[in-house]
């Protein structure tokens, strides 16, 4: 379901020096906005400090382990983020980030992958069954997503409070049957078949440099693991606690924040790494990056979010918004059209990128 892979991170490295100049920031109190940007850049490299310590970890378990590895981790920042948001009460944010998470990744980062490879060979070929099964498990997920918003809608009977108390059990089902279904999932794609999903062996000079590539070891991989998920809990904290005001400064409505902004924001580092190996013709891996963190997102992190927001007392829902789930529809209809042919090519890529605007323009409107 998912590629491991390894990334030249150096440059962006660099920006974890707003890591602690947004702690320092947050100690002066100084305006919400500046601490939000400050906040936001410092996720990206402690986003990517993630998951390439994950990555040089699982070099060490053999490919299978390593891949589940990857997998478990691959989303911890946006999990974070959204248990931080949660906890703050700002539940519609952290559905809207979902929505634009998802949107995102198998939209704009697809289309900026075949892009990026368009341009420099003229047409791309990937796995059809990866992309078909990917295709296939984001609808899944987002039935599961519109039933408790479908149920809401057309109750007519009963108080507000029993209403509620329906929408929450009926989205606490679907959140474990979804899990379920990652879980088995992982067995089909890792175990039972994995050769149905194997990825073409890279060119001699590449694998040249997969062998020259000085791997960390496993201390240093949970040891830089450990301290860039403590930095995105505390940069996570200063994120949320200044989004509401710098909302309001930009005249940002909450959806648009959630979405576009905190969307992004979350997986900008693994997006980089997308269209790098789209750019180098490995649009396998790229779609093993984009499509299935879309995956993930939809049938791991969401069911975690409903399970997490019962253990802090705030009860998380499926329910969202029309508009959000018209437009993850689209989105998987409009990426299944493109990819059913397993080729791509930098005008697919432009549609792709076109739509993901049109709707970000849509996140604007609606507040």
């Amino acid at each position: 379901m998912y590629d491991l892979r390894f990334s030249k991170s150096s440059v962006i490295y660099l920006l974890l020096v707003f890591t602690p100049i947004a702690v320092f920031l947050e100690f002066l109190q100084v305006g919400y906005v500046i601490l939000f940007v400050v906040a936001a850049i410092a996720l990206i490299p402690l986003a990517k400090l993630i998951g390439d310590a994950t990555e040089h970890l699982a070099t060490h378990y053999g490919s299978t382990l390593g891949s589940l590895i990857n997998v478990t981790f691959g989303n911890a920042a946006e999990i974070i983020i959204a248990i931080v948001a949660i906890n703050a009460g700002l539940l519609e944010l952290v559905k809207a980030s979902i929505t634009g998470s998802i949107l995102g990744n198998i939209m704009l980062i697809f289309g900026l992958s075949m892009i990026a490879g368009g341009f420099r060979h003229k047409e791309q070929l990937f796995n059809k069954e990866n992309a078909g099964l990917q295709v296939s498990l984001i609808f899944l997920a987002l039935i599961g997503l519109a039933i408790p918003t479908i149920l809401s809608s057309t109750m007519i009977e009963g108080t507000d409070v029993e209403n509620q108390s329906k929408i929450q059990i009926l989205s606490d089902s679907v959140a474990i049957l979804l899990l379920f279904v990652y879980v088995v999932g992982i067995i089909f794609t890792f175990f039972t078949h994995k050769h149905l999903f194997v990825v073409p062996h890279s060119d001699s000079s590449d694998e040249h440099n997969e062998r020259d590539h000085k791997y960390w070891s496993k201390k240093k991989s949970f040891l830089m693991l450990g301290v860039s998920m403590v930095g995105v809990i505390v940069v996570s904290e200063i994120l949320v606690g200044s989004v509401e005001e710098t909302g309001r400064e930009f005249g940002f409505g909450e959806m648009f924040v959630g979405a576009i902004i905190v969307g992004i924001v979350g997986n900008a580092a693994e997006h980089s790494s997308a269209i790098v190996l789209a750019r180098k013709g490995k649009m396998d891996l790229s779609i093993g990056i984009a499509a299935g963190s879309g995956t993930q997102i939809a049938l791991f992190v969401v069911p975690i979010l409903v399970l997490v927001g019962i253990v802090l007392g705030q009860p998380f829902t499926l329910e969202f918004t029309l508009y959000e789930l018209v437009t993850l529809f689209l989105a998987a209809i409009i990426m299944n059209l493109i990819a059913f042919d397993g080729k791509s090519n930098w005008f697919e890529g432009i549609m792709l990128t076109s739509v993901y605007i049109i709707i970000a323009i849509g996140f604007f409107f609606i507040g």
